[in-house]
């Protein structure tokens, strides 16, 4: 018996090695797995002074400016701005105030920026006490305008960081490209441990304001604004007790190779030559498109097992139902999140993207507020529908929050994050902490109808100009 004893000790001992290999690769993978996370530590959306709201007499001045605009056009325009769901307190480019919309220099393009740049991110280093030379990766996308040096240059100079940082200033993204650049920072998150990232999101009105009377491009005036916001990210596992947010997952869809949707939002000249945002009438059809390949992707990473099991009993009956009075059920995406931030695309983008989801109004207020509020500011628009969550305090431990925007292309991009910080109610610096208190409004009317709606009664023979 001690004989066979002996001759089983190295036995086991050989067996023995290759599990404890394979114990310890299993925990080397999941241990690096946690450095792969990617968290958001801080955001800073950018606001304006109070003298660069675009209200309703300002609006007025800027149309008797133009010389190309009729009364076809006018009535066009008080129907897209009383539809579009802005209201009196969004922000306009400087060239707007100063009456040189007409003429904008580069250096107007690049003020524009730049004041957006040292406003928020130095309050982002301030409330974070992270310092710029701890900065490992800067992502930057300005959609519509690049310079060289780039934006990203700018900002290097401007905070002497460091010369081994991964930089990436990417443009022509649209409005979707502030989760293109998450992603460029969750893939480099996976190669580069205990890292910091900084991503800067904005867009360039001034060399953009349209001042011709293409319809199709005058819409855009109607609808983008001013707005910018710098979002600290980092897979440092020491820091996740102070993370406010961490990425579950983010799906992209681009159907750029089909000619209708790349063709449907575009920047261009129109017949005289005057630079702007074509939007085109098949957009609507082009984001429905994205918009549904983009939810069949990432549908089954965020739904519970429990309404996948639903979706797929509905849809076996279905096929089983002789009659196919048996509509198959479509999947609530409410038990995938309890929170949606929607790109403020305008009020038909919200109305169609609660629709389809099957959201209550208390799930598009944060949208259509950020709307009112701050307009379409492009690929920052998500983070305002966020800072307006946070400070009506909504945003709970655990909460999960699904982020969808589009952009031109064209993309449909979403993103699924959860909450992990305890409080994010009182936080100083939100955008929204002078005015949260006043909104909801009672009203969403916007006050051009009431102010300019005798134009719809006047006859272009006689009339002469507002």
């Amino acid at each position: 018996m001690a004989l066979f004893l002996s001759h089983m000790e190295p036995l086991a001992l050989l067996y023995a090695i290759p599990f404890v290999y394979l114990v310890l690769k299993l925990w080397k993978h999941l241990d690096a797995k946690r450095d792969q996370q990617c968290y958001i530590l801080d955001y800073q959306c950018f606001k304006p002074t109070d003298d660069r709201m675009l209200d309703t007499q300002l609006c007025r001045d800027l149309l008797m400016r133009s010389k190309t605009l009729g009364l076809e056009e006018f009535k066009f325009l008080l129907k897209a701005i009383v539809n579009s769901g802005l209201g009196e307190q969004t922000y306009g480019p400087s060239v707007v105030f100063s009456a040189t919309e007409h003429c904008p220099l580069l250096l107007d393009a690049i003020s524009e920026m730049d004041e957006f740049f040292h406003d928020s991110l130095q309050k982002l280093f301030d409330k974070s006490h992270v310092s710029p030379d701890e900065i490992d990766i800067l992502v930057v996308n300005i959609s519509s305008m690049s310079t060289s040096p780039s934006f990203a240059s700018r900002i290097i100079n401007r905070y002497k960081m460091r010369e081994d940082i991964k930089v990436f200033n990417i443009s022509g993204m649209g409005c979707s490209a502030s989760l293109i650049s998450i992603d460029i920072v969750r893939r480099l998150f996976k190669s580069y441990k205990n890292s910091y990232a900084i991503v800067v999101t904005s867009e360039s009105l001034t060399p953009n304001w349209y001042l011709g009377n293409d319809r199709s491009m005058i819409l855009a005036n109607c609808l983008f604004r001013i707005g910018g916001a710098a979002i600290l990210l980092t897979n440092k596992r020491n820091m996740k007790n102070k993370a406010m947010l961490k990425l579950k997952c983010l799906v992209r869809t681009h159907h750029g190779a089909v000619d209708e949707s790349y063709g449907c939002c575009v920047q261009k000249e129109d017949d005289k030559g005057n630079l702007g945002i074509y939007l085109g009438k098949n957009l609507p059809k082009a984001a429905t498109s994205a918009f549904i390949d983009n939810l069949t992707e990432i549908s089954p990473q965020i739904l519970p097992i429990t309404e996948i099991i639903r979706l797929t009993l509905s849809k076996i009956i279905h096929k089983l139902s002789s009659t196919g009075s048996w509509k198959p059920q479509r999947p609530d995406f409410r038990t995938a999140a309890e929170h949606f931030c929607l790109h403020t695309g305008g009020k038909a983008v919200i109305d169609g993207v609660g629709k389809s989801l099957r959201l209550t109004e208390q799930d598009l207020e944060p949208a259509r507020m950020t709307l009112h509020r701050f307009g379409n500011t492009s690929a920052s628009s998500l983070w305002y529908v966020l800072g307006y969550m946070e400070a009506k305090k909504r945003l709970q431990k655990g909460d999960r929050v699904l982020m969808i925007s589009f952009g031109a292309g064209f993309k449909c991009n979403s993103c699924l994050w959860e909450v992990t910080a305890a409080d994010l109610g009182g936080r100083k610096g939100n955008v929204w902490e002078d005015c949260i208190n006043s909104y909801p409004p009672v009203s969403l009317v916007n006050p051009f109808l009431e102010r300019f709606g005798w134009i719809q009664n006047q006859d272009a023979s006689t009339f002469k100009s507002l």
